[in-house]
């Protein structure tokens, strides 16, 4: 007995030692992670910009395993440029882009500042490993495009491919109702269609048309090239290493090495330091006489709007919590620090009350402080009336907006069960008790009952947006029907402001707030970087990284299954 108490204490003892030093560990890795690096005179940048590109911030960490959960947002990038142009040890960038998980609003924003650095004189060279369009549209604004012998330009155009699952829901039993306000809400045709409806196929080929003349155009102009050669260069394409030098789409032939020492040649060094982007990243902007002065908040919504919890605090990345982001916006307007706010919104909409809880809390914050909206990749339906509080909307020519519609939508199960062996006895009591229901389908006096409501909500939207654009509602109402446009097309029809991204919204909310143009100012990101612990011990949605659950999202399914009255754009676009 004597032996096995020691043997006990030896492994309690041995294990509060083991736990204490990974505690130290963990201590001493942050805090070498947040000393600022240094940073050898002479010295070239590698951005090494791949996978996804968030706006919502998530926290730094010195482990690389954990490099999924520390995406660089779109902020990180921007301000890494910025840095990296005023900094005179950067002498030189070499952008080496790869699998770029990101909508084209987020392209070009990159794409812009990468245009910004080279005024300052430094040179930014490519080099590409087995690019597609986007990885090339990105290098196009280098000065020098590299490609090694043995590789190949994925570079064949663009393409939008619409999913059906109407088929699929019919084997499994289930009936997708959905009743929208909007002839171009066509409600997720996905679930109810099996192929493109004339609405829907006219918005496509729209913005199909325009984003791939957005795309010919950029690279037209990088490469010196007119719009009708460089058409017929990509008709030829994807392109073998030795095809892409022969047609002028990139420079030379280079292995990554080369490529470095070609960057030396220009700059006479006897030397290259490289320096990483995720070291780079802890170099204090105001070291370099940046993002200092007055305080401006950079409120970032983006993915789905949910209702949340009264208890959330922040909305993580793929989701706006109306409870917390009401939160974020009411802690912005009763700080007295914070003399603007840019309101950066990546978001598709979701659920309607939700949207117009969010609305409300904005609305407010423009009353107290200058605000801008500044939209991402995505700002259409709920994304859209958000931003409709009279405040200046800019976005970039690609960005998704409008949809301004509304739609109510449920599953009706009752097959599914059937095949399961599952049966239901309802007992109601008033005409329309079961119009949510999961085991009934809609009568046509409930669909009349919705099409009332939906109808009321949407003037109610192209109201609001009217008075937002200072506009009539028979001005709006034609540019609404639920219609998504890309972000030059919403100029052109008055629902945007100005094309452009941060460096834009930051000179807009300045001369807002009264602050001089050459002043700096100093950005506060709201939601700020979570702390590790909070992420390794409160995720509850690792499951949510899983392929099959990925897949799902792209469909929100979580909104669809709760169904209700909802202000979403009724469908994903991702260009190929």
């Amino acid at each position: 007995m004597e032996q096995m108490k020691k043997l006990l204490w030896g492994v309690l003892i041995g294990f509060f030692v083991a736990a204490f030093g990974g505690v130290i560990l963990l201590c001493g890795a942050a805090w070498l992670a947040s000393r600022p690096p240094r940073i050898p005179g002479g010295s070239v940048l590698v951005l090494n910009w791949q996978g996804p590109i968030p706006e919502t911030p998530g926290f730094d960490i010195p482990f690389p395993m954990f490099d999924r959960w520390s995406a660089p947002t779109v902020r990180d990038h921007w301000e890494t440029l910025r840095k990296a142009a005023a900094d005179s040890r950067i002498r030189g960038i070499v952008l080496m882009p790869d699998g770029i998980q990101a909508g084209w609003a987020k392209l070009q924003e990159l794409r812009n500042d990468t245009v910004s650095f080279r005024k300052s004189g430094k040179p930014v060279y490519a080099f590409l490993r087995s690019p597609g369009a986007r990885e090339y549209y990105l290098a196009s604004a280098c000065d020098r495009v590299y490609l090694s012998s043995e590789d190949e330009l994925d570079l064949k155009g663009m393409r939008i491919e619409m999913v059906y699952l109407k088929k699929t829901l019919d084997k499994l039993g289930i009936q997708a109702e959905f009743e929208h306000a909007g002839k171009y809400k066509s409600a997720p045709e996905i679930f109810t269609r099996s192929s493109m409806s004339p609405e829907s196929r006219e918005v496509m080929t729209s913005i199909l048309d325009d984003m791939y003349g957005q795309l010919v155009s950029a690279l037209a102009e990088a490469r010196h090239k007119t719009p009708d050669q460089m058409r017929a260069i990509i008709d030829q394409g994807p392109f073998t290493a030795q095809q892409a030098a022969a047609a002028g789409l990139i420079d030379g032939l280079l292995y990554s090495d080369q490529v470095f020492g070609e960057m030396q040649k220009q700059l006479h060094l006897s030397e290259t330091h490289k320096v990483a982007a995720r070291d780079y990243k802890r170099v204090p902007a105001e070291s370099l006489g940046l993002e200092t002065g007055k305080q401006i908040a950079l409120v970032v919504g983006e993915g789905d709007i949910v209702r949340g919890e009264p208890g959330d605090s922040a909305s993580g990345q793929g989701e706006i919590s109306a409870a917390a982001m009401t939160k974020l916006l009411r802690r912005v307007r009763e700080d007295g620090g914070i003399k603007g706010a840019i309101i950066r919104i990546d978001s598709g909409g979701g659920d309607a009350f939700a949207s117009d809880e969010i609305w409300r809390e904005m609305d407010l914050l423009s009353k107290a402080k200058p605000v801008v909206i500044s939209m991402s990749d995505l700002a259409a339906s709920g994304g859209y009336y958000i931003a409709a509080t009279g405040d200046p909307i800019v976005s970039y020519p690609a960005t998704l907006t409008g949809s301004i519609g509304v739609f109510f939508g449920k599953v009706n199960l009752h097959g599914l069960y059937d095949k399961l062996g599952i049966e239901k006895d309802i007992l109601a009591r008033g005409r329309f008790a079961e119009i949510d229901s999961d085991y009934t389908p809609l009568s046509d006096d409930a669909r009349r009952k919705l099409q009332v409501g939906l109808d009321a909500f949407y003037k109610s939207f192209v109201t609001k947006v009217a008075e937002s654009r200072h506009r009539s509602y028979e001005q709006v109402a034609p540019l609404a029907e639920g219609r998504v446009w890309l972000g030059d097309q919403a100029k052109g029809n008055g629902l945007v402001d100005e094309l452009g991204g941060l460096d834009r919204a930051i000179e807009m909310v300045k001369r807002r707030a009264g602050i001089p143009a050459r002043e700096q100012v100093k950005l506060v990101s709201y939601p700020p970087k979570r702390p590790l612990l909070e992420e390794l011990f409160g995720r509850e949605d690792d499951w949510t990284d899983l392929p099959a659950t990925a897949f799902l999202r792209r469909f929100h399914t979580k909104l669809w299954m709760r169904g209700g009255i909802m202000r979403m754009m009724p469908y994903s676009i991702e260009f190929r």
